[in-house]
């Protein structure tokens, strides 16, 4: 029997581990932008087209490579990072398997030029499914430019599950904004298919956080320090009242290593336990430096999970620092009495004697009523007094008064459920033989012959607006409300190109929105069934919700859509709700073709029988 284990061709390998390395274009710009960084550039630009499946260019000012360097750089475990296996114990780079750029130039065709400083002229490599088309002398600037065109051209089946342009740009975005923020000493300029889509100047942390979020960052931070003999943590976490319902504003960075660590991300947490909404998550940018010789980041070819050897210490660290930093820049009131300008110091500012006491003129002969005496032309008399007698205009409209007096009775009544039901009321009532209550503004129980039923408020109405909002989808037959001074609002990158994959479908749905400038659209109309709900916070909402639906529970785009739009307009528990609207309420719930069933697959109403209440008081 002849022998069958071979060695597998270069092409073949690097095209295999190319399905670790480069599963999507966000992941070459990873590696392209963390080897430039490596390089030592304190400026690059990135240029895209169709998302990166066209091109990706990663323009850098760093060291260069020779001219056998540039050919060395595209063969497999080459690298320039490590030198034995002692390094990895003492990695301070980003990139060190020597895989990235052999796995990209096996499945795509790559144009590389560099230059080093003291060389006069630089270096130009194409190739080609890693086969070297052409090396040669060229001029270039110093620095590396390498561009990446057509990616997975010789692969067509994972071409195939790419996503479209907005998904793959969003993934880019993401890796792009982690890489910001891990070095903000570093230029930095993104453009897509001829737009700038960011450009960040070489700053501080803080305002790398606020030029890559939005302005309105720059009053959601709190900052974290803190320097220990087993970690140094700084960085920033966001105030509870801005948390948001996604997790997407969470980064941890370890020796500016982007990772993610659900056991970190616990503590994080459980320092804002009692200050954060339900399901709501906190914004945080935290870097830890540890001695690389004490964490092992040889876990996974992404290089996103590390393993500690004390991670109880770490993580107790990180709770405490982050909880103290909470209460020290004042997220709860408090009372300073050492400020300059206490009430102490208002008092003593002046000695006893220099005190003069406040004197008071007034007289004793005005009457505030003396207009209007002289405008009736006639005295009344103080009440009590002899010869009392009230004014005809007075009189004449008791019996006004005594219609608005008893509007309000009726209204507290109603309030307090202890309303008479007028007649035309109750015929209405008997006609709809319906009794109607509303218990703690939160549930709606309704009378039944066998006993009665316990309705959800908010899970019914988020029922009747999802299948609205789906039949809307279906037929693009959503109304819109046009607004009276239409509203500008301002989005994430990765916000805005989702709003744009999204747009056709928000459009079906009621919002008129057009684009306006960088990130920005403007909103001139809502839905009509959500006219009450402010036009900024309902579009924050909406796509929060859909990235939370998307992570989650892998929902259709459009089933998404409406669910998320659902969530976030229906009423809230907690809302007082008139009779009619209790009635309107439930008539439309049992008109949806699945009233019994909330949006999170618990049951809207409950049903509790007599025999059931009988058996209760006979215990």
């Amino acid at each position: 029997m002849p022998d069958i284990i071979q060695l597998l061709p270069d092409s073949v390998a690097n095209q295999i581990a190319a399905g670790e390395v480069v599963q999507r274009p966000a992941s070459a710009v990873k590696e392209l932008v963390e080897n430039a960084i490596d390089a030592g550039a304190d400026k690059i630009q990135l240029i895209l087209k169709d998302a990166g499946k066209s091109l990706i260019q990663v323009i850098d000012n760093g060291c260069g490579m020779s001219l056998t360097d540039a050919r060395m750089c595209f063969e497999r475990h080459a690298t320039s990072k490590i030198r034995k296996a002692e390094d990895l114990f003492a990695i301070h780079t980003m990139g060190f398997r020597g895989e990235a750029m052999a796995s990209i130039a096996a499945i795509a065709q790559v144009e590389l030029k560099t230059r080093r400083h003291e060389d006069e002229l630089g270096t130009c490599i194409l190739i080609e499914g890693s086969e070297v088309l052409t090396q040669q002398a060229c001029s270039a600037h110093t620095g590396t430019s390498i561009s990446v065109k057509n990616l997975f051209y010789n692969t067509p089946a994972r071409r195939n599950f790419l996503k479209s342009n907005p998904v793959e740009f969003r993934h880019i975005v993401d890796e792009f904004q982690r890489i910001a923020l891990a070095n903000p000493s570093v230029f930095f300029t993104l453009h897509h298919d001829g737009q700038e889509v960011y450009h960040l100047p070489a700053t501080l942390l803080k305002q790398r956080i606020v030029h890559l979020f939005g302005n309105n960052y720059n009053q959601r931070l709190v900052p974290v320090e803190e320097d220990t003999s087993i970690i140094k943590l700084h960085g920033y976490v966001g105030k509870p009242e801005f948390a948001r319902k996604t997790r997407g504003e969470q980064f941890f960075f370890v020796n500016n290593r982007f990772i993610r660590d659900a056991y970190l991300n616990h503590a994080v947490l459980t320092a804002f336990e009692e200050l954060l909404p339900d399901e709501s998550y906190p914004l945080y940018v935290l870097f830890i430096g540890i001695d690389p010789s004490k964490i092992d980041i040889n876990v996974h070819p992404t290089k996103t999970e590390i393993k500690y050897q004390d991670e109880k210490s770490i993580y107790a660290i990180i709770r405490s620092a982050v909880k103290r930093s909470l209460g020290r820049y004042n997220i709860t009131p408090s009372l300073d009495f050492d400020q300059e300008n206490s009430i102490e110091h208002l008092i003593t500012s002046k000695p006893l004697e220099q005190i003069v006491q406040p004197t008071i003129a007034f007289n004793p002969d005005f009457n505030p009523f003396a207009a209007e005496i002289k405008k009736a032309d006639r005295k009344i008399p103080f009440p009590g007094s002899a010869g009392e007698h009230r004014p005809a205009t007075i009189a004449q409209n008791w019996d006004t008064l005594y219609q608005i007096s008893k509007k309000e009775t009726l209204a507290q009544q109603e309030m307090h459920g202890e309303r008479t039901i007028p007649v035309q009321e109750q015929e209405v009532s008997k006609s709809s033989e319906r009794q109607l209550f509303q218990i703690h503004n939160r549930y709606i129980l309704s009378q039944i012959k066998s006993g009665f039923m316990l309705i959800s408020q908010q899970s019914a109405h988020e029922r009747i607006l999802y299948e609205r909002f789906l039949h809307q989808l279906e037929n693009h037959s959503g109304t819109s409300q046009q607004s009276l001074f239409p509203q500008s609002v301002t989005l994430q990158g990765s916000d805005f190109e989702l709003l744009k994959e999204l747009l056709p479908d928000i459009r079906a749905l009621g919002f008129d929105l057009r684009e306006f400038g960088k990130n920005t659209v403007v909103v001139e109309g809502i839905p009509a069934d959500l006219s009450n709900v402010a036009e900024h916070a309902l579009l924050e909402h909406l796509l929060e919700g859909f990235k939370n639906n998307l992570a989650i529970l892998k929902l259709d785009k459009r089933d998404n859509l409406a669910r998320s739009l659902a969530r976030n307009g229906a009423i809230k528990a907690g809302t007082r709700l008139s009779l009619e609207e209790m009635n309107l309420l439930i008539d439309q719930l049992f008109a949806c073709q699945m009233p019994n069933l909330a949006l999170n697959g618990k049951p809207v109403i409950s049903t509790f029988t007599l025999n059931e209440l009988a058996e209760r008081f006979e215990k």
